[in-house]
């Protein structure tokens, strides 16, 4: 029996949304993937002494994944550009470039299987995944259409897990498994947060400083934009009178305006890599409209230089500051509770006084 064909997968980027898919899709054609190892700050490093200075850490941490799988020993590479996943909703220009990027920085041998997803142009995820299956010397038709299906198969499961409260990386385990649990989690907790990031910031634990669990052991009730449908997100959006122009927009503005409106948080943090453009005009979008409503947001920025100390130190004071805040309004119902008792009784004694005189 031949050995497997081997894919390498950075652990980077659209890994963290798609690769459900991923995984259902090449192992359906027949490869055996290969990871890279999970980001370490010499990974960081390794891909930040390839780039310019001035380029956003997910790339320089992709660079890094990709390197880690040449020093693997991985001789089949998939980077993918993924332009736009719908008709003007763009990735930014470094995503939609990342062949290109790692082309021109790296200059190892090596096979890139660069398929693109672009919308735009016509160009859906059927011609993507054929896209895929013929720079692989595959060009069985049934076959590809049936990987393209178990791909789904696969996120699909995954998709319903995050919805119905699953953690990223229990949804994950179990879809990749093959199983599917989507019973109701609800963690009761006295706050809660939503916090808007791209996934492959904020459910890679060495660059989100491992934020959901540091929230967690602080007993705060944590959303993200895996809890909220498509649907949805879009909805809340328009409902703030916005449109979606980013491809990851859904993840960032449609997570906040989701749980804003269903008034379902007691506060919102934005998590964003330092010097992203798309980030900072979603940012301050939904900054703008949690004014509005007085609801406390705090904006996380994070590059290679971040430190943990400080990250710590600003987390703790934005819980303390909504543990305060809810106090408060608690204190403010108990008394207006407490008035309006008093207000009642006195309307009732004087009735009582009245009918008696």
């Amino acid at each position: 029996m031949s050995e497997k064909r081997k894919i390498g997968i950075p652990r980077a980027i659209s890994y963290y949304n798609n690769y459900p898919f991923y995984y259902g899709f090449f192992t359906c054609l027949g490869f055996d993937i290969l990871l890279s190892d999970k980001t370490t700050t010499k990974l960081i490093n390794d891909g930040g002494q390839m780039v310019v200075s001035d380029t956003c850490l997910p790339i320089k941490v992709y660079v890094g994944h990709v390197l880690n799988l040449l020093d693997k020993g991985c001789d089949t590479i998939f980077v993918p550009s993924i332009q736009s996943i719908g008709y003007k909703i763009n990735n930014c220009s470094k995503v939609r470039g990342l062949p290109e990027i790692i082309r021109n920085v790296i200059n190892r041998p090596f096979t890139m299987i660069e398929p693109t997803l672009d919308k735009t142009e016509n160009l859906g995820i059927k011609d993507f995944c054929f896209d895929i299956a013929n720079q692989l010397n595959i060009f069985d038709k049934k076959l590809v259409e049936k990987a393209i299906k178990s791909g789904w198969d696969y996120y699909n499961r995954f998709t319903l897990m995050t919805q119905s409260g699953l953690s990223y990386s229990e949804a994950l385990k179990n879809a990749i498994e093959g199983r599917l649990d989507v019973k109701k989690v609800e963690l009761v907790r006295p706050l809660s947060v939503v916090i808007m990031g791209h996934g492959y910031n904020l459910f890679d634990e060495r660059l989100s400083m491992n934020l959901i669990k540091k929230l967690e052991k602080m007993n705060i009730k944590v959303y993200t934009g895996l809890n909220v449908s498509r649907e949805d997100a879009i909805k809340s959006i328009h409902n703030l009178g916005e449109i979606q122009y980013w491809a990851n927009e859904l993840e960032l503005t449609g997570a906040a305006a989701y749980y804003m409106q269903q008034n379902k948080v007691d506060g919102i943090i934005a998590l964003t890599a330092f010097g992203c453009g798309p980030d900072s005009l979603m940012v301050d979008e939904i900054q703008y409209h949690a004014k509005e409503i007085n609801l406390p947001m705090m904006v996380l920025t994070i590059d290679e230089h971040t430190g943990e100390a400080g990250f710590v130190t600003r987390l703790e004071a934005f819980v303390d500051m909504l543990v305060r805040r809810r106090r408060k309004a608690l204190k403010k119902a108990v008394t207006l509770k407490f008035n309006n008792s008093v207000t009642k009784q006195n309307k009732e004694e004087r009735v009582l006084t009245n009918s008696l005189s």
